[in-house]
């Protein structure tokens, strides 16, 4: 595949890093990425990758841009009130950018449909705001054997790990099972300052890119928080041993998909 003219200057700031170069650039090109969520973290992780050229990104989200969306979901408009937000990314994504395919999935993911979605992706992005869906989500990519990066946000606060098959715990791994309904504030609830997601959906990208590309370290192991009003990051080692997970583990009890509960899509659920 040789680069256009015009592809060459529009990515000239990857092409000249030693860690990406030509053959990085062709990689981005034909990585397929699935984004489930396009709302406060989904957004600007839509808006970095399509920038950076991935080729084909999937994004899922069942939901219209609503007025309270547009403080923090930057991949929509005010004139995109009252659209499938599935709709307005793939707008913005493809005006950004038209050698990004853009596949859009205006749905809830469930347990029916999850495996079907995610086969044909590199990489998938939990941009989901509640725990039955990153449970999904997690459960769904151990079984089909799929990298995904998980983020949270609320209130000044955000996380992100990621998981690779064979190479550190997963999210069920850490967190075990969803919490009692209820027990944790949404953010319609607690609130969430609008940049929150830019910084953690930004890091998000990033850990896609890192793979697409092969280089640096990704978030396996680990479990990085963020704390907005401390300016502080937090790099926590997670427990190696995931002999005992009951998705990943050597003897998993959960061998089929559960839907806990469905609820809108937008970033937080730490």
């Amino acid at each position: 595949m040789a680069f256009t003219n015009e592809q060459i200057e529009r990515y000239s700031r990857h092409i000249i890093l030693k860690e990406v170069g030509a053959k990085g650039q062709k990689k981005l090109l034909n990585a397929k990425v699935l984004i489930i969520g396009a709302g406060g973290l989904g957004a600007p992780v839509a808006m970095y990758l399509a920038a950076a050229g991935v080729g084909t990104i999937g994004i899922a989200d069942a939901d219209e841009v609503d007025l309270s969306n547009l403080q923090r979901q930057i991949v929509h408009q005010t004139a995109d009130v009252g659209k499938p937000k599935v709709q307005s990314a793939k707008e913005t994504m493809e005006a950004m950018n038209p050698d990004v395919k853009v596949i859009t999935y205006h749905e809830f993911i469930s347990s029916e449909n999850i495996l079907d979605i995610i086969k044909d992706y590199d990489f998938i992005i939990d941009g989901t705001d509640n725990f039955p869906a990153k449970f999904l989500i997690n459960d769904a990519c151990v079984m089909a054997k799929k990298p995904f990066c998980h983020a949270g946000i609320i209130r000044f606060q955000g996380q992100l790990m990621t998981y690779v098959p064979g190479k550190g715990p997963c999210y069920r791994c850490v967190f075990k099972n969803p919490p009692p309904k209820d027990a944790v504030p949404t953010c319609k609830q607690a609130g969430v300052i609008g940049a929150m997601g830019g910084v953690i959906g930004s890091l998000q990208a990033m850990e896609a890119v890192k793979y697409i590309l092969g280089v640096g370290d990704l978030l396996t192991g680990y479990l990085l928080t963020y704390d907005a009003l401390k300016m502080q990051f937090r790099k926590i080692k997670l427990p190696a041993d995931t002999h005992n997970c009951a998705v990943c583990g050597d003897h998993p009890t959960i061998t089929e998909l559960i839907d806990y509960e469905q609820a809108e899509c937008d970033g937080t659920g730490l």
